[in-house]
């Protein structure tokens, strides 16, 4: 059994990463700004600010592993408020490096495989491909990776990027900035328009969040040389499919096309030969995965 904490975990890979984890007999501690509406009575919770340091101190104390998932910023409205990106999330992130760097703790950061590749033109991008993020984003992540690497060098501790590509399942909130397949699933059944900025054609690399949850306690205990795993499927997927695979299920979808923005990458397929070396379990189909999610929110909202 270890003893976990979850940076960010009432988010939504946080949020699911502690319940999956709780499940195997793990100690999970969940920290977060607010305690969650709903709790898992197997998952300790721990209501705190990230970004003060004496409460990060305290948290971090006597920890085994520990997962970064927190983030103030996302990719649409990072090109705006990207000083909280590098005032905040970066400069916070290198003081909790800096707590752990004479710690047995091992620290697994939730990176973006989304933007911090950028557009590449080889397809599927592997993890020694030179990233090229397109927005702050992804730009504010991969300062976070390189400050990361240097303290691994340095320090006791270990430190392992987590390049996770598109999740998407229960718990997702598409307000938040992210997550196409939870606004289609989620506007379907609430009778409104899709929107999807460009023609449709975004590919993106979309993985269920019970296998993302899978393969981070792998990457956790995980003691080989390397030091970034890409979290995906491997396949790529454009948004006009995803709303075609909705619409067998329901054929009452609703879409509009929007202008196309500048912050999005027009494809992006991360390869993931190198997490299928030490994980081995098959894949959510997406087809299954976007069953699976609508079931899910049918059943919720009824």
């Amino acid at each position: 059994m270890s003893k976990i904490l979850i940076i960010g975990g009432n988010g939504f890979i946080g949020s699911n990463l502690s319940t999956y984890l709780a499940s195997l007999g793990d100690e999970v501690y969940s920290f977060d700004v607010a305690n969650p509406k709903v709790k898992d009575s197997r998952v300790k919770y721990i209501q705190g600010d990230f970004f003060d340091d004496n409460t990060l101190t305290a948290v971090i104390k006597g920890m085994d592993i520990i997962y970064h998932a927190l983030s103030t910023i996302n990719p649409g409205n990072s090109n705006e408020k990207y000083m909280m990106g590098y005032g905040r999330d970066f400069l916070q992130t290198v003081k909790l490096f800096s707590m752990l760097k004479d710690t047995d703790t091992k620290l697994v950061f939730l990176s973006s495989g989304g933007t911090v590749y950028g557009n590449q033109e080889v397809q599927p991008i592997k993890e020694d491909t030179v990233a090229k993020p397109i927005n702050h984003y992804g730009n504010v992540k991969l300062c976070i990776e390189n400050t990361l690497r240097i303290f691994d060098i340095q320090a006791k501790s270990k430190m392992v990027i987590a390049r996770i590509s598109n999740p998407y399942g229960p718990g997702q909130d598409y307000n938040k900035g992210v997550g196409f397949i939870d606004a289609v699933v989620k506007k379907t059944l609430n009778k409104e328009i899709v929107e999807i900025w460009g023609d449709g054609e975004v590919i993106r690399d979309y993985i269920y969040i019970d296998d993302v949850c899978k393969m981070l306690r792998v990457v956790a205990n995980y003691n080989g040389p390397e030091r970034i795993f890409n979290i995906s499927s491997c396949t790529g997927i454009s948004q006009n499919e995803i709303v075609d695979i909705v619409r067998e299920i329901d054929s009452d979808v609703r879409f509009e096309y929007k202008p196309s923005r500048s912050v999005d990458v027009k494809k992006m397929i991360l390869d993931n030969s190198r997490i299928k070396t030490i994980y081995c379990e098959p894949l959510v189909d997406i087809k299954e995965g976007i069953l699976r999610y609508y079931e899910y929110q049918k059943r919720i909202n009824s």
